[in-house]
């Protein structure tokens, strides 16, 4: 009966390696399939027939039954797939960071091959002309121009950043629109999951390959944190909050219109969401507060991962509205909350405020030395009006409510970017401010003014900046801070860069496929195989030859 039960010991050795060759073909099928884990069977000792158990032996007697495939599972580690999902999501946060910084810097450098400095260079050059000559037509017709130019280049590179919002702002919808899909098919892959794994008979490898390979994806998006219970299910958080459940996807919905003052994208959970019936029956969003997907307020620090994915990186880039100098002057909380982490946002409030300060100042001196009316040509109109610049459109207002000293409400937007231009009568009339006192002679007192006014220490780029600068030098501090935090980003982003590669090597190790390992597999399971064959020839030619020998 012993030597009968031996061809068992074969068989099973037989059927282990021959599973053994098939995964390790398939390995080997797959080793370039992207997102694939390598498999490895797992084996056992089958039970065992107990013959004696007698105790005045040190053992029961016992005679194997062979080997047992017991599964074949994914050879991963959990640990380096975690670290790879969150430091390839930090790693998308900043390289879209840089990203946003180059553009930038191109958009504050270069307008169609003209640098917007040599813009601002020229009238700082034309008041110093005018200084030397105030009544010559020449000098006022030059000092027009220029600022005609200096607006019209301003307006052009504030639209450029613009622009460059708006184009960040309709990738939103995409990203949320990838989140939700990968979501989906998650959930879809965890049913299939479990009903295959349900049986206890097989994994479903190749299907948590995919699932592994959407966590991946999922995480550069954001910040991710999963678990896998003991059915198969994996269920996701997103941002800390509950995305993928074992049945169901909390999906996230883009809001145009009550998240943003200009209609950008502005992410929530629908679920969070407060909504109303209409009279159509249909569900419509009537707040999103408390829903957001992401605080934007937050400070960006790696120590506590608020530094990670792409979609939070390009919303606070974008901003959710286009800056003034508004946004620097009136409120510091407001600005180091709101503004000071958008880095379009911030640039464009610096800007803007650049354009301000310039406008005002040339514009009060002016005011100033029109108080007069004999410095002027009275027959040309009222001394008020002879203001080089002019809101473009007074009517024109902001809402804002940056807290309780300033309340929600309108406030007039004054000398922004996109409400200033030329006085037209200055467009008219080059030399319409004389320029001369009342005796005749020239006003240099004023043209000195403006040169002052121009050399002035006394603008800071935004709240945080204690070094002050003069019109001359307050655009070069612009673009160096710029160019300085565009430094920092690249530096931060190349480390990072190297971590997720360092990270990535060490999973790959694991989970990859090695040809030359694969084929020494190959080549151990098929002499396993080819033993238990002979085993089974050796042990036939037993009962065959015992066989023979009792029937003679």
């Amino acid at each position: 009966m012993a030597l009968m039960a031996n061809l068992y010991v074969g068989a099973s050795g037989l059927t282990t390696s021959q599973n053994a060759l098939n995964t390790t073909a398939h390995n080997l099928s797959n080793m370039d399939t992207v997102g694939f884990t390598r498999q490895q069977v797992s084996q056992g000792t089958s039970f065992y027939n107990t013959l004696d158990t007698r105790t005045d032996r040190i053992s029961w007697t016992q005679i194997g039954n062979g080997v047992n495939y017991n599964n074949c599972k994914q050879v991963r580690s959990v640990f380096l797939d975690k670290a790879y999902r969150l430091e390839s999501g930090r790693y998308e946060f900043y390289d879209i960071s840089t990203k946003a910084l180059e553009e930038i810097e191109d958009q504050l450098q270069e307008m169609n091959g003209y640098e917007f400095a040599q813009t601002l260079n020229n009238l700082w050059v034309a008041v110093q002309e005018l200084d030397k000559d105030p009544c010559s037509a020449v000098t006022q017709s030059a000092l027009v121009t220029r600022a005609n130019e200096f607006i019209a280049r301003a307006q052009s590179v504030y639209d450029g950043l613009v622009a460059y919002q708006d184009n960040l702002d309709s990738t939103v919808q995409t990203m949320v629109d990838d989140i939700n899909s990968i979501g989906d098919r998650i959930r879809e892959l965890n049913e299939d999951i479990v009903e295959i794994e349900s049986g206890k008979q097989e994994h479903a490898n190749d299907l948590r390959d995919e699932r592994n390979l959407l966590l991946d994806k999922l995480g550069a998006y954001g910040k991710i944190d999963y678990q896998e219970d003991i059915f198969g299910n994996v269920t996701i958080l997103f941002e800390g909050s509950s995305f993928v459940t074992s049945d169901h996807v909390n999906h996230i919905g883009v809001d145009v219109k009550l998240g943003s003052s200009v209609g950008y994208a502005t992410p929530y959970w629908e679920y969070a969401a407060q909504t109303e019936v209409d009279q159509n029956g249909n569900k419509v969003v009537t707040s999103i507060e408390g829903a957001y997907v992401y605080d934007l307020t937050q400070t960006i620090s790696t120590a506590i991962n608020t530094d990670i994915g792409k979609l939070k990186s390009v919303l606070l880039a974008r901003g959710d509205h286009n800056a003034t100098y508004h946004d620097i002057s009136e409120d510091t909380d407001y600005y180091n909350s709101s503004i000071a982490n958008s880095v379009i946002m911030n640039v464009e409030a610096e800007f803007d405020q650049m354009i301000y300060n310039i406008t005002t100042a040339i514009n009060d001196i002016m005011k100033s030395a029109g108080s007069n009316p004999a410095i002027l040509d009275p027959t040309k109109g009222d001394a008020s009006d002879f203001t080089l610049f002019v809101v473009a459109n007074p009517e024109d207002t902001l809402i804002y409510d940056i807290g309780e000293d300033y309340p929600a409400g309108t406030v007039t937007t004054g000398f922004t970017v996109a409400n200033t231009q030329l006085n037209p009568l200055f467009l008219k009339d080059p030399t319409l401010f004389t320029f001369r006192t009342i005796d005749g002679s020239e006003d240099n007192a004023t043209t000195t003014k403006l040169k002052a006014a121009f050399t002035a220490e006394k603008y800071t780029l935004n709240p945080n900046v204690a070094t002050k600068n003069s019109f001359v030098s307050y655009y070069n501090s612009l673009v160096s801070q710029v160019a300085n935090s565009g430094d920092v980003y690249n530096s931060i982003k190349s480390a990072q860069e190297q971590t997720v590669s360092s990270v990535e090597s060490a999973r790959e190790q694991i989970v990859g496929v090695s040809s030359d390992e694969e084929l020494e597999f190959m080549i151990m399971f098929q002499n396993a195989y080819n033993a238990s064959s002979r085993y089974i020839n050796v042990v036939s030619e037993m009962l065959e030859h015992l066989v023979t020998t009792l029937g003679s």
